[in-house]
């Protein structure tokens, strides 16, 4: 019998789950499709731009990235040879070949001579031009053009014509975002900003956090509800008045006030509230038995910060130092009002800005230069993120 019973409790118990299991099903599904939609959203731009960065301008001028395996028509202007090539045929001055500039993969489906009419003509016929002229256009970008009188000039005649091109892709938008003048320099430029505006903070914030978690202070609470508090304070509000205290200082001492220092310390104020933050929680979370039994074997809070606190803390300063980091690189407004827009002085987010110009020219460049920028990035990312996990979801199981 209590062999039969335990049996019974047995499937009962697992009934129970079950039912549990089913009720908990469509908030699971409904989780999992959030989590997905998420990671698409993120991740379809990103394979999009990734695309368009290997594509070739022209086409990427008329189709989007979802069209890059498809051909396109494009409106392109070629020209024929140049006059001094012409031949004399039967009373008739000749210019044939193929269009400079065609590849022979694509296609022409029309053509025309004048700019207002770029398209009048299918490949195959003749169009007549002034002066008795005629201009034959064929499908595989082959030309005879013909005259009465001698054809002038040193370059060849202009002709307009629609074509089919096949996908077409390379490296020619990276090559022009690595070769441009100064890119080399901002790159330095931005080295020097973001490696010591992660650093300085994360030491700071790190002995601010174990004060906050382990020291008795006066006026503890209201110190954590101030750094709480900054991290509301838009960013915005702060640039003016800082860069009149930082040129009061530099007039004082008559030094320049855009310097790296000043960059320096500018990033680091607005990057402390998090910081401190960040580190406070998960300090604070440390086993209390360790920190106790630290003091009792005669170790002072210096001792205990840097052999016990430090190591056992790793996780969370990789993880602020991934943000402080992508956040620092990306910059922009702060270098610009900090450091200037100088040759010498212009990080990689400015140097990209000045590629496209003043009116957006040579967009195309933008899709290869996004790429370019976030190198860096991803690999600080990737060499960190296994510690960026243990950080964020320190505390979360017991």
């Amino acid at each position: 019998m209590a062999g039969h019973e335990s049996t019974s409790n047995s499937i009962t118990t697992s009934v129970m789950l079950s039912l549990r299991q089913i009720r908990r099903s469509p908030l699971m599904l409904v989780v999992h499709l959030s989590v997905l939609f998420l990671v698409l959203l993120w991740t379809f731009p990103t394979a999009g731009l990734l695309i368009s960065s290997f594509r070739d301008k022209d086409q990427l001028a008329v189709s989007g990235w979802w069209k890059a395996l498809s051909s396109s028509e494009q409106n392109i202007i070629g020209r024929t040879a140049s006059p001094d090539q012409q031949v004399l045929l039967d009373g008739k001055y000749v210019l044939s070949g193929t269009i400079e500039g065609f590849d022979t993969k694509d296609k022409i489906l029309r053509f025309g001579w004048k700019s207002k009419q770029p398209e009048a003509y299918q490949v195959g016929s003749v169009a007549a031009m002034k002066n008795g002229a005629t201009l034959t256009v064929n499908s595989e970008g082959s030309y005879n053009m013909t005259a009465l009188e001698p054809f002038t000039g040193s370059r060849g005649k202009r002709i307009f014509y629609t074509e089919i091109a096949a996908p077409k892709f390379s490296l020619d938008n990276y090559v022009e975002v690595l070769n441009s003048e100064g890119i080399g320099q901002s790159f330095i430029n931005s080295l020097t900003v973001t490696i010591p505006a992660t650093i300085i903070p994360i030491l700071i914030a790190a002995f601010a956090a174990y004060a906050l978690s382990w020291m008795r202070l006066p006026g503890r609470g209201l110190l954590i509800a101030l750094v709480v508090g900054l991290l509301v304070v838009p960013l915005q509000m702060s640039l003016i008045p800082l860069l009149q205290l930082y040129n009061t200082i530099g007039g004082f001492f008559g030094v320049s006030a855009k310097t790296y220092l000043g960059i320096w310390l500018a990033h680091t104020g607005f990057g402390l509230p998090l910081a401190i933050y960040l580190l406070r929680n998960y300090i604070s979370g440390l086993p209390k038995e360790i920190i106790e039994s630290a003091r009792v074997d005669g170790a002072n809070d210096f001792e205990i910060f840097v052999k016990i606190v430090l190591p056992l803390s790793f996780p969370a300063l990789a993880s602020f130092a991934i943000f402080q980091f992508l956040w620092v690189w990306n910059d922009l407004l702060v270098a610009t009002v900090f450091l200037g827009n100088g040759e010498n002085e212009l990080v990689l987010t400015g140097r990209l800005r000045e590629l496209l110009g003043s009116r957006g020219g040579n967009w195309e460049i933008l899709t290869a230069s996004a790429f370019v920028s976030i190198a860096v990035p991803l690999t600080v990312f990737f060499t960190l993120q296994r510690y960026l996990v243990r950080g964020l979801l320190s505390g979360s199981v017991k």
